[in-house]
């Protein structure tokens, strides 16, 4: 009876032993073989909206985290003063075209009287007929000119996106080309997961991907679009045309170098809010098609 209950013993120690190290085992190959990684984000393409002309904003038409589509009007710029500008180039237009006429008329009345007049003096006319026809070319540009910059005071949406980081007020003066606004292109919303370079021999592109994000318990599904062709290396500094400068120190535990992995969103489901900058983790699920995938060691 003693023998029977020692046996037992011995029996549940080893199988409590062996289902601790099966447990290790899977956590190993989960964390450090698998292709899983809790270091993910949320991504998307930020478009800077900048005013193609400067002046004081008299009028904005969006708030801060509003959707807008494409062509959507933000915010307005002073339109009085480049509508005046405009007004102002028609009015040189046309007293150039009226300029133009009275010599053309001259030069025509010389030529019909070239026996009374000197040749000089037709020259001169000719000359003189060129130079306005040029000063109507470039009163012209003036004027589309400030057409142009009459409608650039109507800024709008470059892309369909998200307002983000808007504070813009009326009243405020905004100089060409300094950024007021950033829209989050909501089309390039996408996944970048940072993988170890261990796990990458098991990654392809293609690859089925589950993404999970912080906090909530629905997947989004994905794919794998791109791995990075490179990443920067620490170790080594200097500039093209220098001597390299290496590290000399070698620490002996060696950290993997992790690799950006874009992932491409698939399917979001419906309840679950996308946000540039949201924490995720991405599981890979290698394509079985029967080609050897080689791991590599931690070690």
């Amino acid at each position: 009876m003693l023998h029977r209950q020692n046996l037992l013993r011995s029996a549940v120690t080893a199988t409590v032993i062996l289902v601790i190290l099966g447990g290790i085992y899977a956590l190993w190959l989960r964390y450090q073989v698998e292709p899983i990684t809790r270091d993910g984000k949320v991504r998307a393409d930020m478009v800077p909206v900048a005013a193609d002309v400067g002046g004081l904003v008299s009028e904005v038409r969006v708030s801060d985290n509003e959707t807008v589509k494409k062509g959507d009007l933000l915010f307005v710029i002073d339109r009085p003063r480049y509508r005046l500008a405009l007004e102002q180039a028609e009015a040189n237009l046309v007293n150039a075209q009226t300029a133009l006429a009275q010599a053309v008329r001259e030069d025509r009345r010389n030529r019909a009287m070239a026996e009374l007049i000197a040749a000089e003096a037709i020259e001169q006319g000719r000359a003189k007929v060129e130079g306005l026809r040029a000063a109507v070319g470039q009163a012209v540009a003036a004027r589309d000119l400030a057409h142009f910059n009459l409608e650039r005071t109507l800024v709008r949406a470059p892309v369909e996106g998200t307002v983000s980081n808007f504070s813009l007020q009326p009243g405020t003066y905004l100089s060409a080309g300094k950024p007021a606004l950033a829209l989050v292109f909501d089309r390039s919303l996408r996944v970048e997961g940072y993988f170890e370079e261990t796990k990458l021999p098991a990654i392809k592109v293609g690859d089925r991907a589950s993404i999970y994000l912080m906090g909530v318990a629905d997947e989004i599904s994905g794919h794998v679009q791109s791995i990075a062709g490179g990443v920067e290396d620490r170790e080594r500094a200097g500039s093209d045309g220098q001597l390299a400068n290496v590290n000399p120190s070698f620490t002996w535990v060696r950290l993997a170098q992790r690799i950006p992995v874009r992932i491409v969103i698939d399917k979001v489901p419906a309840n679950v809010r996308l946000i540039p900058g949201q924490t995720a983790t991405v599981v890979v699920h290698p394509r079985n098609d029967g080609r050897e995938v080689h791991r590599s060691l931690p070690w």
